[in-house]
């Protein structure tokens, strides 16, 4: 009976670990230093001016570069930032900023 006893705890005790580790293993993993914003689709129409508040750009560490375009609504949009309309609007945006 006394052996019976001393394997279970081991077991419990072995549970527990184990319980532990992925635990701390998922805790781990939700905070990676990974980018944030990405853009993985860029938008392909054009923006209005009017409708956009603000924009940031991408992470470096993104496998697409891009601008993220805020609107007054606050969604979030995605456009190339080669595209001569992006540039205008985010020069835009700078100017009025100073």
């Amino acid at each position: 009976m006394y052996r019976h006893q001393v394997v279970m705890r081991s077991l419990h005790i072995l549970l527990l670990c184990v319980l532990g580790a992925a635990l701390l293993s998922s805790v781990l993993c939700n905070n990676g230093l990974g980018p944030n914003d990405c853009c993985f689709t860029l938008y392909p129409r054009r923006v209005k001016r009017s409708l956009v508040s603000t924009y940031y750009m991408t992470d470096f560490r993104c496998p697409k570069t891009g601008v993220i375009l805020v609107t007054e609504k606050k969604r979030s949009i995605c456009v190339d930032q080669n595209l001569q309309w992006v540039q205008g609007i985010m020069k835009d945006l700078d100017e009025k900023s100073f």
